[in-house]
């Protein structure tokens, strides 16, 4: 069952957008010096359609909805992607800790896909020497983008 633990309105996570962040429990990654390693346990609360709905409506005004893991259950994460695509007017964006995008994940649910463990001396996107890859789906490609270039 995929759950969830918190939403908030991030501004910089997906670029020009105000997006509805949703933190995925229950990741697999492990990732060495993680800042929010408390997302490895099984916590929170079901997220399914009916609850993304809530979520939509309870936050009007957001641009877009962003997947925080998910990486344990990315069949549930690509439908709840599906849903928003066909029945809402906002982007979708999904950031696994794997480094490849699952076999599950149809790009074309998706305007963002970020992809990459967390590797503390690397840093994050906004730093030049990460090795995580945040990439803009056009026409069902993939197309990286470069956010420290947006500086």
């Amino acid at each position: 069952m995929l759950k969830f633990c918190e939403t908030s309105i991030v501004f910089q996570e997906l670029p020009n957008e105000i997006t509805l962040y949703i933190t995925i429990s229950n990741c697999p990654c492990n990732c060495n010096g993680c800042n929010s390693a408390y997302l490895q346990k099984d916590i929170g609360k079901k997220l399914d359609v009916e609850v993304l709905s809530e979520l939509l409506i309870k936050n009007d005004g957001i641009t877009a909805v962003l997947f925080g893991g998910g990486d344990a259950e990315p069949e549930e994460i690509n439908k709840l992607a599906f849903y928003i695509k066909n029945n809402w007017n906002l982007k979708v964006g999904w950031y696994s800790g794997k480094s490849t995008i699952s076999k599950y994940i149809s790009i074309e649910n998706f305007d963002y896909i970020k992809i990459g463990p967390w590797i503390k001396e690397l840093g994050g996107l906004k730093n030049i020497q990460t090795n995580q890859k945040i990439f803009k789906v056009e026409d069902n490609l993939l197309k990286q983008i470069y956010l420290w270039e947006r500086n």
